[in-house]
């Protein structure tokens, strides 16, 4: 055997042992210090005496295993790997190729061979880095949104999402709500809140949600636009869509943070539920951004004013559709059937188009040039469909919502032949000493002369 490098543990037992041969320490208390058996610690004892230092070493160190593959194998199963798996990883590269040549390689040793051929990259090769994006020069400029689902309010309530509104300036939140989910209407109430306490931002910068993007460019209806986007549109507030969560990284991180220190000072504030959550949540707003916001490189606040009345902004931040009249004065919006009353406006709208607008907590309205016109609603089985396209995002708030619409859901009742022909029980009828029977009145007989 050629020379081998001894390693720190054989140096120890050199140490300790020569300790014991020169009756500075016993062999007992060496079994201790070293972590092995006494009887194991009198076998090194007698190896440290008859050979010295180098007895130490162990003796399959610097020798190939017993169980090596033999030298041409590696070759052949990288050829293997090469013409046939070269895409595969190298747990199902060692399934293929047990299954199919009958090679028995362990996957370990088979990543070894990969990433030594250069047929597979390691975890840490394959990290990808994403290069630091600075910050905005100017407060209001642009202002990351997210929603984080979570459980907000630990065991003490239902499980909810945050929309988290920050400044990618500064770092400062500027609106947080609790909403069931990640919906339009939940974004239009977040965003209201946000236009009163600030006005209207350069733009937002969000993920690619429905909410915000068409995601398919081919779609067949709508204007190629949200109804978040054409809110945003028509406040003159521009929306851009990151292409990866690590280029809105601020807000991703704030999410973090938000459900490590929110989650405990709800705890603290003893809240369970959204209503309560979000009156509590302006207060930590502003304890938060004290502590952690930035200053802005320049001063100027690209913030504009809200110049729309309420009333206007009403009609902005609500769900904003056509729809066609037939013959009939009918339309179909929402699973539901709106029947046009007649009047002399809605006389001359066959065949022509309206507007409705959807609210969040109004009752919705049909419009046409500015006229609002009275409809009566024949409404479908309301239901969450069968094979209904449900996002991630909101399927906790959709089962729920099938969840009360199962327990209120009422079971016909069948009615019989005779209940339809109107049939009624009579009640048993008591005999007794008292009992009078009812004497029907006689038939009226005619009188002729």
């Amino acid at each position: 055997m050629g020379w081998v490098q001894m390693s720190r543990q054989d140096l120890q037992r050199i140490e300790v042992l020569t300790e014991v041969l020169a009756g500075r320490r016993t062999t007992v208390s060496a079994a201790g210090v070293l972590g092995v058996s006494l009887r194991q610690a009198q076998r090194l004892l007698a190896r440290y005496r008859a050979g010295g230092g180098g007895a130490m070493i162990h003796r399959s160190r610097g020798r190939p295993a017993s169980n090596r593959l033999g030298p041409g194998v590696q070759e052949y199963v990288l050829e293997l790997v090469r013409q046939n798996f070269r895409d595969f990883g190298p747990t199902l590269a060692a399934e293929a190729l047990l299954e199919r040549h009958g090679v028995e390689v362990s996957r370990e040793t088979l990543r070894k061979w990969m990433v030594a051929d250069g047929l597979w990259l390691s975890r840490k090769q394959r990290r990808s880095f994403h290069q630091p994006r600075l910050r905005r020069e100017s407060y209001g400029e642009l202002i990351q949104i997210d929603g984080s689902d979570h459980r907000w309010f630990e065991q003490r309530g239902e499980p909810c999402t945050l929309l988290v509104f920050i400044d990618d300036a500064t770092s400062k939140l500027m609106q947080l709500r609790f909403v069931p989910s990640e919906s339009t209407d939940s974004y239009f109430s977040a965003l209201q809140g946000y236009l009163n306490d600030h006005g209207c931002p350069v733009a937002f910068y969000s993920d690619k949600h429905t909410v915000f993007r068409v995601n398919r460019p081919d779609a067949m209806g709508g204007s190629g636009m949200t109804q978040f986007g054409r809110a945003l549109a028509e406040l003159n507030i521009e929306i851009l869509c990151a292409n990866s969560s690590q280029a809105k990284g601020r807000v991703e991180r704030a999410n973090r943070t938000l459900q490590d220190r929110l989650v405990k000072e709800l705890r603290l504030a003893g809240i369970c539920d959204m209503a309560a959550g979000n009156l509590f949540l302006p207060s930590f707003v502003e304890h938060f951004n004290e502590r952690f916001a930035l200053p802005a490189q320049k001063t100027e606040n690209l913030h504009r004013a809200l110049h729309v009345k309420a009333t206007q902004l009403t009609d902005i931040l609500c769900h904003r559709e056509q729809r066609h009249v037939s013959q009939q004065l009918t339309m179909a919006y929402d699973r539901k059937q709106i029947i046009l009353e007649r009047s002399e406006i809605s006389e001359k709208l066959a065949g022509q188009y309206v507007e409705i607008y959807d609210f969040i907590d109004q009752p919705l309205e049909v419009r046409w040039k500015g006229h609002l016109l009275p409809y009566r609603v024949f409404s479908k089985d309301q239901r969450v469909s069968h094979t209904a396209v449900v996002e991630n995002k909101r399927l906790g708030h959709a089962l729920a919502t099938v969840k009360a619409q199962q327990d209120i859901k009422h079971v016909p009742k069948v009615m019989t032949n005779s209940a339809k022909g109107g049939y009624k029980k009579n009640p048993r009828r008591l005999y007794g000493p008292d009992y009078k029977p009812k004497i029907a009145a006689a038939p009226a007989v005619e009188m002729t002369a």
